[in-house]
């Protein structure tokens, strides 16, 4: 099984973070961030990824520390979980509607980061600025060594919005893990 934990502490923030990238979709998500513990809960179920997640952090200040921060431990543990990503299908493709909005999302887990987040919209849901989870994505790619293309094509109700990308990227993200054989999936040889 693809498992693993990791733990990470600054002077901002503390996070604790289990994943198995073969599970069933159970999730165990515990941070002071409502909305991003629900997103997080619909990644691992939508995706059949087990997670849990233990984070703390100086909130008091803004979301911003801790929601990049636990992007970077979530990243940290799936490259660890994929470890030389040996018979993985590679890419993922999925496009989700959420009542009125709708995503679209394309990952390569070829060992390049890059994010493309074309989410044009602005605004807050309760007290979080969505623009925050521009940078969770950053930091996710940038330490899962993954490229992630994020498109909104349309929508109004911002929950929507964020929501149908999460949802988006679980499905991507559990087709692009599907083990298919025992070979590199890179001409090279080694990803």
């Amino acid at each position: 099984m693809r498992v693993y934990q990791l733990e990470r502490k600054t002077k901002e923030t503390e996070i604790k973070v289990e994943l198995n990238i073969d599970g069933s979709g159970k999730s165990d998500i515990k941070t002071p961030i409502g909305f991003l513990n629900h997103m997080l809960e619909l990644w691992s179920f939508h995706g059949k990824i087990d997670l849990t997640v233990n984070a703390k952090g100086d909130t008091d200040v803004d979301y911003h520390h801790l929601i990049e921060d636990i992007g970077i431990v979530i990243g940290m543990a799936i490259n660890g979980a994929l470890a030389e990503r040996r018979g993985i299908r590679r890419y993922g493709f999925a496009s989700i509607p959420m009542d009125e909005a709708l995503s679209f999302v394309t990952l390569d887990l070829g060992g390049r980061s890059y994010l493309i987040y074309n989410v044009p919209f602005r605004g807050y849901i309760k007290d979080i600025n969505i623009e925050v989870f521009e940078e969770f994505f950053k930091a996710l790619v940038s330490n899962a060594k993954m490229i992630l293309h994020i498109n909104v094509l349309y929508g109004k109700d911002l929950h929507h919005i964020v929501e149908s990308i999460f949802k988006a990227f679980a499905k991507a993200f559990k087709e692009a893990i599907t083990v298919e054989d025992s070979s590199i999936p890179s001409t090279k040889g080694v990803i």
